[in-house]
């Protein structure tokens, strides 16, 4: 692994002081209620600087957004032989449950998200990107075209499946059974 040069740990400890700063003003006051420049003078840098980070206001509350699709993306192209890709997308989500639905803000950022129009729309639209790019990499992965409707139908209903597993109490059982229906279909979930 390559180590950082001062540079470019200098910009991450700003990008995450930045996306600290707009998490902290959004919780306590609202995302409506707070400005951009606000987010800036706590993180103390420049609105400028800010914009060169994030692309929006929106954005500054989901500052994992590209690695999120990384992650998904690589929890298909490299998995173990012989792990299906629904195993591997359920393991996935077993992990983010326990990184994200763990942590003491993920319902309070939750709640932020759900009660705040702008916020939903941004996040529709993450998840739309992240969508194409899982269909994608599924695609490339069994040797069907890009527009494969089995691999877009695939990524749809696993990154969907995230809310269902993230709202249950038993986050590894809700993933088993939904990647399972995934894997071996309605039909063979009823006879067994």
């Amino acid at each position: 692994m390559t180590e950082l040069g001062r540079r470019e740990r200098k910009k991450l400890q700003t990008r995450q002081s930045i996306a600290d700063a707009a998490l902290e003003l959004f919780l306590a006051r609202g995302f409506d209620d707070v400005g951009v420049k606000e987010v800036a003078d706590r993180a103390d840098v420049s609105v400028t600087t800010l914009f060169k980070h994030f692309p929006s206001k929106e954005a500054l509350l989901f500052d994992e957004d590209s690695e999120m699709e990384s992650a998904l993306v690589a929890a298909v192209r490299e998995r173990p032989a012989g792990q299906s890709i629904p195993q591997a997308l359920r393991q996935h989500f077993v992990g983010a449950a326990r990184g994200h639905a763990d942590h003491p803000l993920f319902g309070t950022f939750a709640r932020l998200v759900e009660s705040t129009p702008a916020l939903r729309a941004y996040q529709r639209t993450m998840w739309t990107r992240h969508e194409k790019a899982l269909a994608r990499a599924i695609a490339e992965d069994v040797g069907a075209p890009p527009d494969d409707v089995r691999c877009a139908g695939l990524a749809r209903f696993a990154l969907e499946s995230r809310d269902v597993i993230f709202g249950r109490p038993d986050r590894e059982r809700a993933a088993e059974e939904l990647f399972g229906l995934l894997e071996h279909g309605w039909a063979a979930d009823q006879q067994a």
